[in-house]
C-alpha cells in the first residue's frame, strides 16, 4: 500500500469533469481524495466522473469519501459517476449496495456519454 494518491483532471464539456484517480484510497489518502473532488465541482464541474482503474485498493475510508464527493455533487445540482472500476472495489461497491446510487461504467467514454446524453440533475425534478 502506498499513502500517495493522485488526481488527474480533464474538462471534456462545460460543467464536467473527468478525474483519474492514481493510488489506494485508503484512510491515510481518501481525504485528499474528498478535497480534490469537491475543489473540482466548486470549480463550477458538478458533473464528476471518477476513473479508478489505478486504483489497487480501497478501504471503507475511501468509500466514504466517494459516498460524500456523490453528495456534494448532487449538492451542487451535478452527478457523480465511476468508471473502469476494478474487480475488488466493484465487490465493496456491490455489498454495501452503491452501486445503486452511483452510475458505474466500464470506461470513461461509456460515463462522459452517459451525463452529456441525460439533462441536468435539475431538469429530472
Amino acid at each position: 500500500m502506498t499513502h500517495t494518491l493522485h488526481l488527474t483532471v480533464q474538462h471534456p464539456h462545460p460543467g464536467l469533469a473527468i478525474a483519474t484517480v492514481d493510488g489506494d484510497v485508503d484512510v491515510h489518502t481518501a481525504p485528499t481524495l474528498r478535497s480534490g473532488a469537491l475543489e473540482i465541482i466548486r470549480r463550477g464541474h458538478p458533473r464528476l466522473a471518477l476513473d479508478l482503474e489505478q486504483v489497487g485498493f480501497c478501504d471503507s475510508a475511501g468509500l466514504s469519501a466517494i459516498i460524500g464527493i456523490w453528495h456534494a455533487a448532487q449538492a451542487a445540482e451535478g452527478s457523480l459517476s465511476l468508471a473502469n472500476v476494478p474487480d475488488r472495489l466493484m465487490r465493496m461497491l456491490s455489498m454495501t449496495g452503491v452501486d445503486s446510487l452511483l452510475p458505474v461504467h466500464a470506461t470513461t467514454s461509456d460515463a462522459v456519454a452517459a451525463v452529456t446524453d441525460s439533462p441536468p440533475a435539475s431538469a429530472k425534478r
